[in-house]
């Protein structure tokens, strides 16, 4: 009996339904709360799975009504594709798969059309499909991921405000991001971009994230950001602005952009009539309207333009416009302006004929100094124009005539030129078009010294890769040390110019003078040695 009492204690296991019963509860609690939660969808619409390791949508679903559903949040799962049924919830507004292992988005989530948020966060998507972009997406969080590129068709988000693609392998923003015109906040940190598309300038972003990428230079055209109000742009190789601009916050950044716009569109020095500011002398401008590359002369409904050829074999254009068509005695009216230009042109025999591009070319100075003539010409025609009479002129100053002042601009063009072909050809460099900003921080100018007569400028301040650009302070020293070299040498007081038509870039022509007698005073030294 002692034997017996422990085995009969001890229940035969499916002899005794409460049994079973009781051995089976260690798995309900799981299954019934998952119950519980598809219940509490069925009644408020609010379907919440996350966290609980699934693999695929629970196939007891289909025993519950979630055709209302608008919220389902899936987030911390092990799903590895979006479960069909999810896009049976024609309803659904918000949808969060965060943290999965999602590699692809079926076609049918086109079914969504009322869907609105969408959580993509931390999974293994290598691209978006562009059926998601036909949806009416309000935020779209796709951060990271394993994407190499955005779908072309992400300009068709018009609804979309925020777009977080974050910690992904991007190398470049799609051409048509500039048509989401509702784009408040923008995050594109820890990717792979080295160009800023400049299409971003007309969006009205308020948040701008682009740190920790390969950027170098932000377009001047970001000044016009407005509604901006954070920028991060941290952990880039940024050249423009320099570090010491991205520092000090987005007020300097913004004002160093405007200041690089005023200079990119600031006129040459010794031309001093409006007109240049209408001509591409640095480089032409792809996509420009036909309102922007027509010249407007010659013609009333601008079917007529103004063009340059390549040179000829003379390397050179010619300036016989007749000058007796524009006299002191004659005076022009706005009435028959076009006409009298229209026949001045057609008259000239040397007028080229093809349509090209006005280009400026930094390699090849016979096509420069032809487009410099052919500038020369252009303001001749602006002054026969829009100066209705010259005699309004000499009243005010009788010394005034057309062709004084043309030969003053002429002379001041060539001794430019001179300065440009010295500096290039004893230095074996090319300066930029814009001679006066290359040579205001005294680098060029200090160098060419030291050239005339070795150790002349004992220290020049160069820029640096980390500091392209040097400080006012840095760039005065290079010109005093200049001033001070040409002094040495042996260049008279009254042809030296003043540091201030060096960095402020208002006196070129001093500095041409300058520079001509640096060079002349080396000639008859060099030729004695020789």
């Amino acid at each position: 009996m002692a034997t017996l009492g422990p085995e009969s204690a001890r229940p035969a296991l499916g002899s005794s339904p409460s049994v079973q019963t009781h051995l089976g509860s260690a798995n309900l609690p799981p299954n019934r709360g998952l119950e519980r939660a598809l219940e509490e969808a069925a009644a408020s619409g609010v379907l919440n799975l996350s966290s609980r390791k699934l693999k695929e949508f629970p196939r007891t679903a289909a025993n519950h009504d979630l055709t209302d559903t608008v919220e389902a949040d899936l987030s911390k799962n092990r799903l590895t594709d979006v479960p069909s049924e999810v896009c049976h919830l024609v309803a659904l507004e918000t949808l969060n798969l965060y943290h999965n292992c999602i590699r692809t988005i079926p076609d049918s989530v086109i079914s969504l059309q009322s869907l609105t948020s969408v959580n993509l966060s931390r999974n293994q998507l290598g691209s978006l499909p562009a059926c998601l972009c036909g949806l009416p997406l309000r935020v779209l969080n796709a951060s990271n991921n394993k994407l190499v590129s955005l779908p072309e068709t992400i300009g068709q988000l018009h609804s979309l405000m925020e777009l977080d693609i974050s910690c992904n392998e991007i190398t470049a923003l799609p051409r048509h991001i500039g048509r989401l015109k509702a784009l408040r906040e923008l995050n594109v940190r820890r990717n792979l971009l080295c160009v800023l598309p400049e299409d971003l300038a007309d969006l009205p972003l308020v948040k701008f994230d682009f740190s920790c990428n390969k950027v170098s230079t932000i377009p001047v055209c970001y000044r016009k950001m407005k509604q901006l109000q954070s920028l991060q742009l941290e952990n880039n190789p940024l050249q423009s602005p320099p570090a010491q601009i991205c520092i000090k916050g987005k007020v300097h950044i913004f004002k160093y952009l405007s200041i690089e716009a005023c200079r990119s569109e600031k006129m040459p020095d010794s031309l001093y009539l409006p007109v240049i500011e209408r001509l591409s002398l640095s480089r032409p401008t792809a996509g420009r309207s036909k309102q922007d590359s027509d010249s407007g002369v010659g013609s009333d409904n601008g079917d007529k333009r103004l063009s340059a050829t390549e040179p000829s074999d003379e390397d050179s254009l010619s300036l016989n416009v007749p000058m007796s068509n524009i006299t002191e005695e004659e005076g022009i009216s706005k009435d028959d302006s076009s006409e009298h230009i229209s026949s001045l042109i057609e008259e000239d025999s040397h007028w080229p004929t093809e349509q090209t591009v006005f280009l400026v070319s930094e390699s090849r100075p016979c096509q420069r100094r032809a487009n410099v003539k052919l500038c020369l010409l252009l303001l001749l025609v602006f002054c026969a124009v829009f100066l209705r009479s010259h005699k309004s002129l000499e009243s005010v100053d009788p010394q005034f005539t057309m062709r004084r002042k043309m030969e003053q601009l002429r002379e001041e063009l060539e001794l430019m030129e001179q300065l440009r072909d010295s500096i290039e050809s004893r230095l074996k460099v090319v300066l930029p078009e814009d001679l006066g900003s290359s040579l205001m921080d005294g680098v060029v100018l200090c160098h060419l010294a030291n050239h005339i007569r070795p150790r002349s400028v004992a220290s020049i301040h160069v820029p640096s890769p980390a500091v392209p650009k040097l400080s006012m302070a840095k760039c005065r020293r290079n010109v005093e040390n200049f001033l001070d070299a040409c002094r040495k040498i042996g260049v008279p007081e009254d042809k030296l110019c003043l540091p201030h038509h060096i960095l402020e870039e208002k006196g070129l022509m001093k500095v041409c003078v300058t520079v001509h007698a640096l060079v002349d005073e080396a000639s008859p030294k060099l030729s004695l040695l020789t």
